[in-house]
């Protein structure tokens, strides 16, 4: 059985995921977003940062998240950015379907990651990603544009937001252009920690 069709973001209090620049990206500010995962055991281990780090519940999502996924699919920009950022040994460890108009031989990287480059739309990729996972499940793991063309296809299960204690006042934002008249939600679970709220939604064509 195949499986689920899934994204999770860390989102602001006032709704953003991302600067509007993605040399923002590594800034202070744009930092703190993503602020509770740096100290966990699993981020120190999939980016092979050393021994150590924190372990709870935090820790449990982040490694869960990891686990289910058996491939990716992420937007032009957003692999752009990570073209940059990734180490030679990116964190997916599967492969990573990429939306784009750019025609590029796949590209592999060391412990596991393939880069496909898929020029004909979001749905060419996701059947590309759902034959790669088998059983598990694709993540749409950005950026938001992306995101959004899945939700408003149609296209997404379920997704899970960790809410993190920042403003930011702009930005990009999550549902920013949602078609809201097709998308009905179902909260599935929310669960606190110290650091941010972990919100899950199934999702539900009206």
């Amino acid at each position: 059985m195949a499986g689920k069709v899934f994204f999770g973001v860390s989102m602001s209090l006032d709704g953003f995921i991302a600067p509007e620049s993605p040399e923002e990206l590594m800034g202070q500010q744009w930092m703190e977003l993503q602020q509770w995962i740096f100290p966990l055991r699993f981020f120190r281990e999939n980016l092979k940062l050393g021994e150590g780090g924190e372990e709870g519940r935090d820790n449990d999502i982040a490694r869960e998240t990891h686990l289910r996924t058996g491939a990716s699919v992420m937007g032009k920009r957003m692999f752009d950015a990570g073209e940059k950022m990734w180490p030679e040994e990116a964190p997916f460890h599967t492969p990573v379907f990429v939306v784009t108009h750019t025609k590029r031989d796949p590209w592999e990287r060391p412990g596991g990651t393939t880069f496909h480059f898929v020029n004909d739309g979001i749905e060419t990729a996701l059947d590309q990603a759902r034959e790669a996972a088998g059983d598990r499940d694709v993540r749409i793991a950005g950026g938001g544009a992306t995101i959004l063309e899945y939700v408003n296809a149609g296209l997404v299960d379920e997704f899970s937001i960790a809410l993190s204690p920042v403003l930011f006042g702009s930005g990009i934002r999550l549902f920013e252009g949602v078609d809201a008249a097709r998308v009905a939600l179902e909260q599935v679970r929310a669960e606190s920690s110290q650091r941010v709220t972990h919100l899950t939604y199934a999702v539900r064509q009206r």
